[in-house]
Order: C-alpha cells, then structure tokens, then sequence
C-alpha cells in the first residue's frame, strides 16, 4: 500500500511538474503574441474612435466585429440583443466555459480635444443635435477583447473548455421606452447558456487612474444605478400674485434642497455610501408666469438591497410631504435600472495571481468601490464574475483639463492596453487550467 501511494505521489508531482512547465511556456508565447499585437491594437480603437456608435445603433461596430471573429473560424451570432456580437470558441477538448466581455457604445458627447483621429459624427438624441464620442473606454474595450480573441483562438490546441466573447451593446443605458439595458438583453436572450457559462470576466479602462495598473476589489465594486422622475403639480398664477397659486417652482427646489438630507442625515454611511443627485429641473415657459407643473430628474446609488428599499422609500416620501406641506402634490416614478456590481470572493482570490503576472505585484492594487455604475452586474447575478479597472491616465499629456469619463475631454494612454490584453489571457487560460 504505502509502495503505491509512493508511486502515485511520484506521477501526480511529475504530472504537475509538466503542466506547469507546459503554462510557462504558453505564457511566454502569448506574452510575444501580445507584443506583436500592440500596434493592431491601437489601430482598431482609433476606427472605433473615429466612428462612435450611440446604445443600440452599434451597427456598423458589431458589423466590423463580427466578420473579424468569423475570419477567425469561431462560430459566431449576429446581432444579438439588437446590435451586440456573440462569438464560441472551442478547443475541442472538455473543460469550462470562461465568458469574455466589452461593451460598444459611445456617449452622446462633443469631442474637445485635438486628438488626430477625434469624433466628428453628430447625431439628433432626445430632440437635441450632439457629438458622438467614445467618452468612456468602450473603443479601447473592443479593440483589446478583439486581440485576446485572436490570441486564444491561435493556442487553442493548446487549451481545453471553451470562450465566448460578449461584444454588448448599450451598457451606457437607453431612454425609458427603450429598456432593457444590453447586459440584461443579452442574459435574457440566454448568451450565457448553451454551453452554460461556469465564469464571466470583464475591465473598465479608467483615465484617472495610473497607467497600466490594474485595480480590483472583491464584493462589492461598483454602485447600483436607479433613476427617479418627480412631478410637482400646483396651481398657476401670475407672477405679480403667486398668493393666487401654489408654486411647483419653489416647492420643487424645497424638494431638491430635502433630498439631499436623505443621504447627509438619514443613511449610515459609515456602512456604505450612497448618493440621490438630481441632474435635471424643468418648470415655465416666461418669467411672469407662475406655471401649473415643474418636473425634476435624478440618479440614485446605493451598494445594497436593503439600503436601495429604504432610500427609494424616503425620496417617495420626502417629494410627497414637502408637497402636500404647501398645498401642491408630488408624484413619484423611480426606474430600476443596474444592480449592484459585485465580484464573487472565491473567484477573485482566485484570479489575482492573473492580475500579478500581468502587471507586476507593484501594479496590482485594491480599491475602495465606486459609485459608478455597470451593467456587467446581469452576468454576475446569473454566474460568478470577476470585474476590474486597467488604469490609464495619460500622465505624460499636457492635459488642459481632467480626463474625466463621460466628459468632452475624456482622454486614455494607449501604451496601458497590452497590460489589459495580458490581463484578460491570464484569467482566461489560468481558469481554464483549473
């Protein structure tokens, strides 16, 4: 007995010897790969760049995408969820499937910096002409997802389960008539199935932060988004005699300035932050005349359900009294939009050791979370997901202005991208290994 267990130690630590030596050497060939790829890379994020696509008219984009992934040989769907790409990559021997996504859509945004391939496409959104722009990343999202799916298809031989790449339109959210966002579009139209996804993986390029870091958290990374219509009906008057109405006007701004006690007083924020900001006011037509009606618009952050019920609650209650307090109503519509984005704990233990080989343990960083928002959630609450951010302030720029995201002069160091590849083919051909 105890020969044989000897001799089985001795196979299982040989066997584990040779696929160790066996991921060194593919690690060392695709490090090369990506290499040989950068240039390609920034060249197809500048087509992207140049030729924005708003939520759900990716057209042309997923178009582009699809027949580079076909010219692959992976079997591949299109459109899916109105305009997104949906490609299967199969090695032909069992194993899991690990899903890879990027999102496509640009902002409706003016372009303002002098980049020599900057956005000049206009468009009519909401009634209002704008610029196009890709204001957040999205550009640089394909392009790298685009290089790892023809890294991985090249060295399939020497994987085993299977990738899908999710190419997703509309992350950045539709009017109201126009929901589901395309992360929820895409798990409803079951991309996520057959085969069954056992990991989805995804980065957010951030400008603000150092170039070519990645950063991570587990549990809890980015905010729920939820929105909130309040309508104040009063009574109209002329302006020389408001005693003669009830002011939706003033008692919109008392409606503003109580909202925002919500959070400053009745939330603990020791616990986890939250945020209620209004972001539009509309009321009148002339200066002399008090109106019937004013209307106001704003987002909602929270981290959790109990904390999203209870100030959903508040803000219906607070619009409604202060309302009722001066004689006028206030109706309330809160829009459920994104769940929180929530990385699973085991999986992200799992796949720092990814993010290190990528970057450098001295690159590698947690984060507090953000209260931004992402629609990656709809992946993560069907299978374990792993979100993180490929850093990419462009230090060495002579920048006017900070390259906030969803700003005009949104603004990304195109030398960080091959650290985002890197980072995308580790976790993938490290799960796979698993």
């Amino acid at each position: 007995m105890t020969i044989r267990l000897t001799i089985f130690s001795f196979i299982y630590l040989l066997s584990t010897i040779v696929l160790a030596q066996k991921n060194l050497k593919l690690q060392a060939k695709m490090e090369q790969q990506v290499k040989a790829s950068e240039q390609q890379v920034i060249e197809w994020r500048r087509k992207f760049h140049q030729s924005p696509e708003l939520s759900n008219r990716e057209t042309n984009t997923g178009g582009f995408i699809a027949d580079y992934l076909k010219s692959l040989g992976m079997e591949v769907q299109y459109p899916v969820a109105k305009t997104g790409v949906v490609a299967l990559l199969k090695t032909g021997k069992p194993g899991p499937v690990v899903a890879l996504r990027a999102d496509m859509d640009a902002l409706p945004v003016t372009e303002r910096n002098s980049l020599p391939f900057a956005s000049a496409v206009r468009t009519n959104f909401g009634g209002q002409e704008t610029g196009v722009m890709h204001a957040c990343g999205h550009d640089a999202h394909m392009a790298m997802l685009m290089a790892v799916a023809k890294i991985l298809s090249e060295n399939k031989n020497e994987l085993k389960g299977s990738v899908k790449f999710l190419f997703q339109p509309a992350e950045e959210g539709v009017g109201p008539d126009e929901y589901p966002s395309g992360a929820e579009l895409m798990v409803k139209e079951g991309v996520l199935e057959n085969p069954k996804v056992d990991a989805v993986f995804g980065l957010h390029i951030q400008s603000l932060l150092p170039s070519g870091t990645l950063n991570y958290r587990s549990g809890p990374l980015m905010a729920a988004v939820d929105g909130f219509d309040v309508k104040v009906t009063g009574k109209g008057s002329h302006g020389a005699t408001p005693w003669e109405g009830i002011d939706p006007v003033v008692i919109a701004c008392q409606i503003v300035d109580g909202l925002q006690t919500i959070v400053s007083r009745q939330m603990a924020l020791t616990e986890a932050a939250a945020v209620v900001t209004v972001g539009t006011f509309h009321a009148g037509i002339r200066r002399n005349i008090i109106p019937d009606e004013a209307f106001l618009q704003g987002t909602i952050r929270t981290f959790g359900p109990e904390m999203q019920r209870s100030v959903h609650e508040k803000i219906k209650l607070t619009a409604s009294k202060l309302a009722e307090a001066s004689g006028a109503t206030a109706d309330v519509n809160i829009l459920i939009m994104y769940p929180a984005t929530i990385n699973d704990s085991k999986l992200t233990e799992m796949m720092v050791p990814s993010l290190v080989k990528a970057a450098g343990k001295e690159n590698v960083h947690v984060i507090s979370a953000v209260t931004m928002a992402e629609d990656f959630s709809f992946y993560q609450q069907k299978v374990p997901g792993f979100f993180f951010f490929l850093g990419a302030y462009p230090a060495e720029m002579k920048l006017e202005r900070k390259p906030a995201h969803h700003t005009a002069d949104f603004m990304i160091d195109e030398r960080s991208f091959s650290v985002g590849v890197k980072a995308l083919l580790n976790v993938t051909v490290d799960y796979l290994s698993k």
